[in-house]
């Protein structure tokens, strides 16, 4: 990569909060074709705790790879002194709550890559939340052929598989691969206000636009497992690699707001992880982009900038809740 591109937002890793990383690793290689990438890490104290707001925190962090992307599986080894343990994923979890946020994994054939899930569904280890795999309509320009299906890993973490018909995508999902699964486009988020989440992730963060329509029919009921939806879809992207996707469902109505107190203990919790050029003029302006800071200002993080590969990190949420972990040299 190219000096002027590292000076570029680029997400080096999309994460989740497991109860048990080295189940959750399994079933990712299993079941999508993930792979390994090293050994599993224990990282204990500060300053990482202190960076997630866990002061004292002990977590064990798995990487696995597809692709040229990274997941990061994060266990809660112990909060910490006085935190409060992890909160499951709310079983009555809707695609328009607004903690809601999956990994959105392409596919270069959905018939192959749900046939290989079959076992963990018959085995009752995972659960839909779309009816049937969705192709997307005709009269919906920007995103007509391209074929979704959602659902939820054996914790309750929603996933989506999307193929891209011939027209449609990056080159990089128009590839020869071992398997069905090529990589991970994005992670989309629920939020309450497009405007709001435009202004954060383009003129805060830096990302550039992609695309932006509203999608709505029975294609997308039998996406989302909801009824008389219409969601106005916003991307964000990196100038290269995975990108954000904002979803703002306009119906309907009664999607729950992020719990206030979430944090990275509960397994509904994902993170960002996202390399910038000036951590300090973000977290100075955080605030007035609708954000918040979760850590102590910028970290530095000493003995543990090795394995996170940067010196110094700032956690902050974006104004519906999402963390983001930016990291600079």
């Amino acid at each position: 990569m190219s000096r002027s591109a590292m000076t570029q937002p680029h997400i080096d890793s999309i994460g989740f909060t497991t109860a048990d990383a080295e189940a959750s690793a399994g079933f990712f290689a299993e079941c999508l074709g993930f792979q390994r990438s090293g050994e599993p890490l224990l990282v204990e104290g500060d300053p990482y705790a202190d960076l997630v707001g866990l002061p004292g925190g002990r977590f064990k962090l798995v990487q696995l790879t597809i692709g040229a992307q990274v997941l990061e599986l994060t266990e809660v080894l112990d909060p910490g002194p006085g935190a409060r343990p992890g909160r499951s994923i709310p079983a009555d979890s809707g695609s328009n709550d607004r903690w809601f946020q999956h990994s959105c994994l392409v596919v270069n054939s959905m018939e192959a890559a749900v046939a290989a899930l079959q076992p963990a569904f018959a085995a009752g280890r995972i659960k839909s939340i779309s009816s049937a795999p969705q192709r997307l309509p005709d009269w919906n320009t920007d995103a007509a052929g391209i074929v979704a299906y959602k659902f939820r890993d054996p914790e309750g973490h929603p996933l989506e598989l999307l193929q891209f018909p011939p027209d449609k995508g990056e080159a990089r999902w128009h590839v020869e691969a071992p398997g069905p699964l090529l990589g991970i486009d994005h992670s989309a988020i629920g939020i309450a206000d497009t405007a709001a989440s435009c202004r954060f992730y383009r003129e805060l963060l830096g990302l550039a636009a992609g695309g932006d329509g509203v999608n709505s029919g029975p294609e997308q009921d039998g996406l989302d497992g909801l009824a008389g939806t219409r969601v106005h879809i916003t991307g964000h992207r990196c100038p290269t690699g995975a990108g954000v996707e904002c979803l703002d469902y306009r119906e309907p109505t009664g999607g729950r707001p992020m719990p206030a107190d979430q944090g990275i203990q509960d397994l509904a919790h994902w993170q960002l992880r996202l390399r910038v050029a000036d951590l300090q003029s973000i977290a100075d302006r955080v605030e007035a982009f609708g954000g918040r800071l979760i850590s102590p200002g910028i970290v530095e993080l000493g003995d543990q900038a090795g394995w996170i590969g940067a010196t110094r990190a700032l956690q902050l949420a974006d104004p519906d809740g999402h963390q983001l972990q930016l990291l600079q040299d």
